[in-house]
């Protein structure tokens, strides 16, 4: 299924659900995870990250002012990806919860500020799970026009 909107496009395979949205006054977001997504949720998947079981995965990629595009944590210009297999660590979580390792990456695309954030769970291993990760990244489309 391609999902599209606000300049983000990803095509999201089968078994997967993703949605791209923007709360009030907020640039876009995309979730995309291989587990039901709740209706509403914050930018960074908390209230998702509760139905992540071991096998899952949660990808999230949130956008910034424009104006930060290029600066600082924003410095990096391009689609960081394929995320490193060995990334994913307990520390790097927003909210902590047993059996569950993330990473984040800001970066530049398009003359677009984002913060690419992804959740895993443990099993088969975390590096596998974020190969799933990568696999779908990897057909992520930004315009750099929205």
């Amino acid at each position: 299924m391609k999902l599209a909107a606000h300049g983000l496009a990803l095509e999201v395979p089968a078994g997967w659900e993703g949605r791209i949205f923007r709360h009030e006054s907020h640039a876009p977001t995309l979730h995309a995870a291989n587990f039901a997504l709740p209706a509403e949720d914050g930018d960074f998947g908390t209230r998702a990250v509760e139905s992540l079981g071991p096998g899952g995965v949660l990808v999230v990629l949130t956008e910034y002012d424009s104006g930060l595009a290029g600066h600082g944590l924003f410095a990096h210009e391009g689609m960081p990806a394929p995320l490193p297999q060995d990334a994913a660590h307990p520390a790097t979580l927003l909210r902590r919860l047993p059996g569950q390792a993330g990473l984040q990456r800001f970066f530049s695309l398009g003359g677009r500020a984002f913060c690419l954030y992804v959740v895993v769970g443990s099993r088969p291993s975390r590096g596998a799970l974020v190969a799933r990760a990568n696999r779908l990244l990897r057909s992520l489309v930004v315009d750099g026009r929205a």
